[in-house]
């Protein structure tokens, strides 16, 4: 019997060590699964931005496309718009709705909430209309990476410039 007990405790140790060697491997694994999980997160929350440009690129091209007269010109208003915000125009709005605006009124009214949407919707967010050869391009803008950036040269260098989603409209 005494050979039996010496074999017991010779092998109780090297369990003890099986045990600490599986723990720091499922440590390392589970390190491995916050980083993918970190990196998930990043790559959501970024497709969630670039989704809200897109929307709101083509939210104001159906408004450039509804500002028409009845001679199927659009109203210059949409031309060039630059990225600042401005004020509200509130020439034609009497208790909350608009009454009696002529089209740019109207139009002047919708580039300030759309640039308003973007501010509030993206990080840094502007957008800018310009207008040639019939063809709108449509540009929005937003800190993707939340570094402070604030250049508007569509570079792609996120530690100079914001991040650019363009849309081309012809109508």
């Amino acid at each position: 019997m005494s050979i039996k007990i010496q074999n017991i405790k010779k092998s109780s140790g090297f369990t003890l060590l099986e045990v600490m060697i599986a723990l720091v491997i499922f440590s390392i694994g589970m390190l491995g699964l916050a980083g993918i999980q970190a990196i998930a997160l990043q790559n959501n929350n970024t497709a969630y931005m670039r989704t809200i440009a897109m929307q709101q690129a083509y939210n104001i091209a159906d408004l450039i496309r509804a500002s028409t007269d009845f001679d199927g010109d659009v109203t210059s208003a949409f031309n060039a718009v630059d990225t600042t915000l401005g004020t509200e125009p509130t020439a034609c709005i009497v208790n909350d709705q608009l009454t009696n605006c002529t089209a740019d009124q109207i139009a002047a009214f919708d580039i300030f909430h759309w640039k308003n949407r973007l501010n509030e919707e993206l990080p840094s967010g502007r957008g800018k209309i310009t207008l040639s050869s019939d063809v709108y391009e449509i540009i929005i803008m937003w800190d993707e990476k939340k570094k402070g950036v604030t250049g508007e040269g569509c570079s792609g260098n996120s530690d100079v410039d914001l991040k650019c989603y363009t849309l081309h409209i012809q109508v």
